[in-house]
Formats: C-alpha cells, sequence, structure tokens
C-alpha cells in the first residue's frame, strides 16, 4: 500500500506567499480532491509535488520516504493549461507521451485503441490535433496521461470544456481507476464535482490548508444545524425566522442553516403550516458547496 505525503510545502512569488505550511496525506486507492477558488494555490501546490517548480522549504514523500527519480515515472499530470502538438496526429500524440515515459508504442497499442472507442476518437486517430475541437483534444490529452498506467494520477480541473455525455465516460474512468488501486488526485474549484467523486478533501485558501481529511468527517463536523431542502412554494418567510442563521438556494436544494440543532423539527413543522411541498428534507445533510462557501466564500 502507497501513501502520497506532502509535508509542509512553501512556495513564495516575490511578495506573494502563495503556499504556506500545505500537508496533507493521501493513501492508495483513494480520490483525493485539492479544493479552492481559483488562485488558491492548488496548481502552485501540484506543480510542486511534480517537481516542476521547487519549493522554499517542505518535502514529497512517498511511503514516508523522500521521492526519487523514479517517482516521474510513477505519476503522470493532465495539467489545467491544455497543450498538444497542433500539428501532429491523435495516434502520433499518444505514442509520443509514451516514448517520453520509455514505454514502447507497440506495448500499448491495444489500450490506446480502447480508450479512443470509450471516448468516441477511433475514427479521428488519423486526424491532426488542430481538426479536433477543445473537447475532443482533452480527451486525447486525458488518454495520454492514463496510458503508461501510472501509479499516481494528478487531474487538474479535468472536466473543464467536457459536454455532459464525454464527462459521465470521463468519470467512469476515474472511478475504474480508483477500484484498480490508482492514487488519483482531482483539482477543482467545481465543489458538486468534488463532493460526488471525493473520498478525501484538502482545501486551500488563499495559500493556506484550511480543511483536511475524509469528506465524510468534514461534513459531519458541518452538518449538526444543516437541514437540506427540495421544495415547491415559497418559503422566503424562513429569511425572518429567529430560528435560521442562513438559507441559501443551490439550484437543485436549498441550504438551511439554524442556530440550535433541536430547532429542526419545529422549522418541519413550520414548512408543513405554511404548505410547503416538501419533496426532500435531510436533517443534518449538507453539500461541499455550502461548506466551501462557509469556511472560503466571504472574502477576497
Amino acid at each position: 500500500m502507497s501513501e502520497l505525503e506532502v509535508r509542509k510545502l512553501n512556495k513564495t512569488f516575490g511578495q506573494l506567499h502563495a503556499v504556506k505550511d500545505v500537508s496533507f496525506k493521501i493513501p492508495e486507492g483513494a480520490i483525493f480532491g485539492l479544493i479552492g477558488r481559483n488562485g488558491a494555490g492548488k496548481t502552485t501546490t501540484i506543480r510542486m509535488m511534480m517537481d516542476i517548480i521547487g519549493p522554499d522549504s517542505g518535502e514529497i514523500l512517498v511511503d514516508g520516504k523522500a521521492v526519487e527519480n523514479d517517482f516521474r515515472r510513477r505519476i503522470s499530470y493532465l495539467p489545467e493549461e491544455r497543450g498538444l502538438y497542433k500539428k501532429m496526429k491523435v495516434m502520433e500524440v499518444l505514442n509520443f507521451f509514451m516514448e517520453i515515459k520509455g514505454i514502447k508504442p507497440s506495448a500499448v497499442k491495444n489500450k490506446a485503441l480502447d480508450y479512443l472507442d470509450k471516448f468516441q476518437l477511433l475514427d479521428r486517430q488519423d486526424a491532426k490535433i488542430e481538426d479536433l475541437s477543445k473537447g475532443n483534444q482533452q480527451k486525447v490529452q486525458f488518454i495520454s496521461a492514463i496510458l503508461s498506467d501510472p501509479e499516481f494520477i494528478i487531474l487538474d480541473e479535468p472536466f473543464s470544456g467536457l459536454d455532459p455525455v464525454n464527462t459521465d465516460i470521463l468519470k467512469e474512468i476515474i472511478i475504474d481507476l480508483k477500484q484498480q488501486g490508482k492514487m488519483i488526485i482531482f483539482s477543482t474549484h467545481l465543489m458538486d464535482f468534488a463532493d460526488r467523486m471525493c473520498d478525501q478533501i484538502a482545501l486551500i485558501h488563499k495559500g493556506e490548508l484550511i480543511l483536511n481529511g475524509p469528506l465524510q468527517d468534514i461534513k459531519k463536523q458541518f452538518s449538526g444545524r444543516n437541514i437540506s431542502l427540495v421544495y415547491e412554494g415559497d418559503i422566503s418567510f424562513l429569511s425572518s425566522s429567529p430560528m435560521v442563521e442562513t438559507v441559501n438556494d443551490y439550484g437543485n436544494a436549498t441550504g438551511i442553516t439554524l442556530y440550535k440543532a433541536e430547532d429542526i423539527q419545529k422549522v418541519l413543522r413550520l414548512l408543513i403550516e405554511r404548505q410547503i411541498v416538501i419533496k426532500k428534507f435531510d436533517a443534518n445533510e449538507i453539500s461541499l458547496q455550502e461548506i466551501f462557501l462557509k469556511v472560503a466564500g466571504g472574502d477576497d
């Protein structure tokens, strides 16, 4: 069982302290969400993990030992800034990335064709990258990131630009990689994806780690006074109720935070008395989006 550890990473750029004493551990076979707002320090942390830039202080450890040169062969990275050689053909690009990893393209040809088929790109294997849509270019780059069968996979905003069908295909492949025992680090500012996919999270805000651990444990920590409500009707009266601290509409559901957990049943009775059609009423339920807004959404 491999464990990847980030220990006390620091990085400054001039006067900007971009990453401040960030530490976390990722177990084997986990989908780990590195989350935060744009500019929070996620990508800088990833680049230090990949040894693209060096930290001012701190270290990256695998199973308690400092990473060595072979770590680069064991890890693969899908950067947020996509970059492919536009004049090359799809299969040429995949072969090129394998050769960089020291892998003979013939050894992974069948796997490459299988992934192209899954992403509905089999008939475009001889197309030039510049002739593909941005979404299809992204799928090619994702395939290039996982084709070498890496142990550690870092995906920086992997769903950006994908339509719903291809998003589902990508999610299925990520889940399959997890079941194979791969360690997947998933960086995003989109809380909905992180909420549905991650086993553990680390939330970085202004370069500092402010939440870290199993997602379910973090939810329990924040959900004691919370209600998740799906309804029909007008609940504007709740905003003036002395029992209610906040009401937040998240589109598919509304999050209600109370001052006291013991008032949950009183709020339910109040909704029924006001003839609100209740489709879902979950006490002690909270989304990662709500937690994120509580701890990182209040200032700039």
